[in-house]
């Protein structure tokens, strides 16, 4: 399903849901941090995804990371929580989604790197690198409030 992101835009469709969704930023053991290539907006982004019923977050976090790149992980901490009226996602089914993500730290566990339906490239990037990468704001905030080791959460 494609995917259009929009932030500050006064042109972007009115949201019409909220999912509560996860992401993880993952570091390897030289710092990378790993990130996909989304298959349906293009974005290179840190995995992440909806929450299932009958899951907790941070089993929904874990999952997200093991569909979309082959690796395991387990969660250690809090980056923020995202939920900007601002950032709205449209769907080619007419659904647009308000942004509500809670990001989370990980432990890489281990794993094999691997592409899925949803990542169309997986691998470890420096954090020297990450400006080099096409990546949405709202996923570009994210890893910057992670790179500026905040001493609490972002929640906004």
């Amino acid at each position: 399903m494609a995917r259009v992101d929009y932030l500050d835009d006064p042109a972007a469709p009115k949201a019409n849901s909220i999912v509560p969704a996860v992401s993880v930023i993952v570091p390897n053991s030289d710092d990378g941090i790993l990130l996909i290539r989304r298959t349906d907006n293009s974005y290179w982004a840190i995995p992440g995804g909806g929450v299932e019923p009958g899951e907790s977050v941070s089993q929904a976090a874990a999952r997200e990371v093991r569909e979309e790149t082959g690796m395991e992980c387990e969660v250690t901490g809090l980056v923020g929580i995202y939920s900007y009226p601002g950032h709205v996602a449209a769907y080619d089914d007419g659904e647009v989604r308000q942004e509500f993500s809670i990001c989370f730290t990980g432990r890489l566990l281990g794993g094999t790197a691997r592409i899925s339906g949803e990542s169309s490239a997986v691998r470890f990037v420096p954090p020297g690198d990450i400006s080099g990468y096409d990546i949405h704001p709202s996923i570009r905030r994210r890893i910057d409030h992670y790179l500026d080791q905040r001493e609490t959460p972002y929640i906004g």
